[in-house]
């Protein structure tokens, strides 16, 4: 199995390094991809380490897991992102890359996908031509 492109159920959207993306830090606009350097815990389904997004360098610090017993550091190590290192409720997702969205529209190894998913491409196709602005520059 590779990690190029995978699906999240949690987040019900596609992952993998193959996936371009942006940092899903609302006030960021780093170009990334959603592979396991950028993943926030360690699982793409989320953990008690972490929310499963994605983020880039700046938004991903090296923190430790608090013992129970004491409430010290048990010396398993782990990137988070800003909320999940305060224990916060996780950030909204960003919505798909346009170029990952380009492609899932024209590429020819998608060309199954698209006569099996219909809505899905009509959702796609209506995203790829309204662009967000919160994201845009």
């Amino acid at each position: 199995m590779g990690w190029s492109i995978g699906w999240s159920s949690t987040w019900r959207r596609d992952i993998g390094y193959g996936v371009p993306a942006w940092c899903d830090h609302p006030e960021c606009k780093a170009e990334i991809d959603r592979g396991l350097a950028y993943l926030c815990g360690g699982q793409t389904w989320g953990s008690d380490h972490g929310c499963g997004l994605y983020f880039c360098e700046k938004h991903l610090s090296y923190t430790y897991a608090k013992d129970e017993d004491d409430g010290g550091d048990d010396g398993e190590g782990y990137y988070a992102c800003p909320r999940c290192t305060e224990i916060a409720a996780p950030y909204e997702p960003k919505p798909d890359h346009p170029d990952w969205i380009k492609h899932k529209l024209t590429d020819p190894s998608w060309e199954r996908w698209r006569q099996e998913n219909p809505a899905e491409v009509s959702v796609l196709r209506a995203l790829h031509e309204t662009p967000n602005p919160q994201i845009q520059e």
